[in-house]
């Protein structure tokens, strides 16, 4: 049901942008064949890597494809937004006119009823249209530098109530979705771990979305993650992507490059007598996949002893009704990327009950990464990704 109901909407959306884009078009007929020849290859080629992914389909062609494909897919999304925003806007002043036309016809029937032209129709289409299309080209080209760039460092300071001295100032690096897989290789996964490293953070957490794709295709490109180095650990948490890809070999995977994997499990960290907790939580919906894998925010923290602050990695932000009903004083998440680009912001909003930064639930803070690397389209507007450096301050 779900592919069906993608489909149907990626159907919608190229048909839409044929619409009203190649039908109005002053071009021959053989040039509107070759567009909707396009078009139709571009919608037919758009779920394609993914449907290989699941297939269990891992070659450097299909690489090559998903590059293709999903770089096509983030001009026709951002074409389809800016195509729709124009016509809602160009209804709404036709129905004001024609509103303000009846109103001045019945006021005085003498007055002149106003009556479409349709080749200037025609003609104020196609120009918006090079507009619109002009408009997308430049948006992709940056939504492409801006994800293929090297992450921003996002520097953020939480204050909590009673942190001990001995945690005043304590950092926290963070790393998010970098879903390694058919377009972000291991030079960009080197360049994430050199950044993170030269902040010298006392702590790094991975809160998810490592991979996409099996371990045996991706090895060589995850390798970097365990050059992480950080005084007191580097923690890892599932997202729901390592469920997609085989979770039981990743979190082996991650174990034997040297990083500590929560699966609703603490860690006591101790500074001078001072206690801090530091839990972490398979991924929110994990237990759809692996029953033992159920998300448990209060099983995390169990037996454990005296501690201040206590600190959640859960990879979604949905885990912060439970976190703040259990107690814990700070969730470190990702998920969303942010939005990543409109309107991705919208649908993620529905989802999620934080998108992006840092908030207050309850007595809970939640802090909510942009993300470090991408997902789907190689397109990041209005959503910077990340690496972010979180430092305690007493309150």
């Amino acid at each position: 049901m779900f592919v069906v109901i993608a489909l149907t909407i990626l159907a919608f959306i190229y048909g839409f942008t044929g619409w009203r884009l190649i039908v109005p078009a002053t071009i021959g007929p053989v040039w509107k064949t070759v567009a909707w020849a396009v078009l139709v290859l571009s919608f037919i080629l758009a779920p394609l890597p993914i449907i290989l992914h699941f297939a269990g389909i891992e070659a450097r062609w299909v690489n090559r494809l998903a590059w293709v494909t999903y770089t096509s897919l983030g001009f026709f999304l951002l074409l389809f937004v800016f195509m729709m925003t124009r016509d809602l806007l160009w209804g709404a002043g036709l129905a004001i006119q024609k509103l303000g036309g009846v109103f001045a016809h019945a006021s005085d029937p003498a007055s002149p009823v106003i009556v479409s032209d349709p080749d200037r129709r025609r003609f104020l289409i196609n120009a918006s249209n090079l507009g619109v299309l002009a408009l997308t080209a430049s948006l992709s080209s940056y939504g492409l530098w801006a994800a293929r760039r090297r992450p921003v460092v996002k520097n953020v300071t939480v204050e909590l109530a009673d942190l001990p001295p001995e945690f005043e100032g304590f950092r926290i690096a963070q790393i998010t979705d970098l879903h390694v897989g058919p377009t972000i290789k291991r030079d960009w996964m080197q360049a994430v771990v050199d950044d993170t490293n030269g902040l010298n953070a006392d702590l790094i957490a991975v809160t998810g979305d490592l991979v996409d794709g099996t371990v045996d295709s991706l090895r060589h490109d995850v390798e970097p993650i365990g050059q992480l180095k950080a005084p007191q650990g580097v923690y890892f948490v599932t997202g729901n992507h390592e469920y997609y890809s085989g979770v039981i070999p990743w979190i082996d995977e991650v174990r034997r490059l040297g990083l500590k994997v929560l699966l609703n499990e603490h860690q006591v960290i101790e500074r001078n007598g001072a206690r801090m907790m530091l839990a972490g939580v398979t991924d929110y919906h994990g237990g759809g996949f692996k029953p033992d894998h159920t998300s448990d925010p209060h099983g995390a923290m169990a037996n454990s002893p005296v501690c201040n602050p206590k600190l959640l990695l859960a990879h979604q932000p949905n885990s912060i009704f439970a976190a703040a009903d259990a107690g814990y004083d700070l969730q470190i998440s990702g998920h969303t990327h942010g939005g990543q680009f409109f309107p991705g912001n919208w649908l993620a909003r529905m989802a999620q009950p934080y998108i992006r930064g840092l908030h207050k639930h309850d007595k809970t803070w939640i802090y909510v990464s942009c993300g470090t690397g991408y997902w789907g389209p190689p397109l990041r507007v209005g959503a910077p990704s990340e690496i972010t450096l979180i430092t305690l301050k007493r309150a």
